[in-house]
């Protein structure tokens, strides 16, 4: 299965690569700014064709053309471009996430993003990399010297307002960034670029790879009350582990 997994974030992640900054069409999902483009459906439907062929009674929860099999024991969870708006304006920031579950555990994850020629690869039990290096969380212990990352959700939940934790983090002083891709974001902490991540209504496509990326590489991840975290949670909380607890009070203050 590793070897699917890597054929087929192989090959969308080329497709990707050679679509960007070039002419695509455009459209619009439940909002003006979720964006959709012809090389997000057109990389979909590729990894689902490479799976497919080699595991015809696996399942698959995609991004763009939802949920098929999903009583089979393995199931594909796939997010063809993570960052599409990036994407769709030049941005280089965005990537090919694709997790793979036997019953209800991540076993296996990736995620590419071509454009920087970074892959991301985790398998349970046996570690994380970024291009076949081993990877490790950062050592920071002190939110007040750590570097973040977050992003926004189209839709706010409801009594929710992330912007609070946002602002109450950086007035404090603490650098927080937003780049645009929550499977960037789990993989950057998972090697240490940022010491850890929060972000409300994120869907399992988004997440399923960088969960286990981060837990691979040593780091935490859990919703906002401390739950272990499933990747059909809403909420999502990674870091190295050691400042979990300090940034977690933080958000739910």
């Amino acid at each position: 299965m590793k070897d699917t997994l890597l054929k087929a974030i192989n090959e969308a992640g080329n497709l990707m690569k050679e679509s960007f900054n070039g002419v695509f069409k455009i459209t619009h999902k439940e909002g003006i700014n979720n964006l959709v483009t012809e090389v997000d459906q057109a990389c979909e439907r590729l990894i689902t064709k490479i799976i497919k062929e080699k595991f015809p009674d696996h399942g698959i929860v995609g991004e763009e053309y939802g949920e098929h099999d999903m009583q089979a024991r393995y199931k594909w969870i796939v997010d063809p471009i993570d960052g599409t708006v990036n994407f769709a304006h030049g941005v280089p920031l965005c990537c090919v996430s694709i997790g793979l579950m036997d019953g209800n555990t991540m076993i296996m994850g990736a995620v590419y993003n071509p454009l920087m020629n970074e892959l991301f690869f985790a398998e349970k039990g046996k570690g994380a990399f970024l291009n076949d290096n081993p990877i490790r969380v950062s050592k920071n212990r002190e939110l007040e010297r750590a570097f973040l990352v977050t992003g926004f959700p189209y839709h706010f939940p409801i009594g929710k307002n992330p912007f609070s934790i946002f602002e109450r983090l950086v007035t404090s002083g603490i650098p927080v960034r937003r780049l645009g891709s929550a499977a960037l974001d789990l993989c950057w902490v998972a090697c240490g670029r940022f010491d850890g991540f929060w972000e409300y209504n994120l869907n399992p496509w988004d997440v399923a790879a960088g969960y286990l990326i981060v837990e691979e590489a040593g780091g935490t991840v859990t919703d906002f009350y401390n739950k272990t975290n499933s990747i059909w949670d809403k909420e999502t909380l990674a870091t190295n582990g050691l400042i979990h607890e300090d940034l977690r009070a933080e958000i739910i203050a």
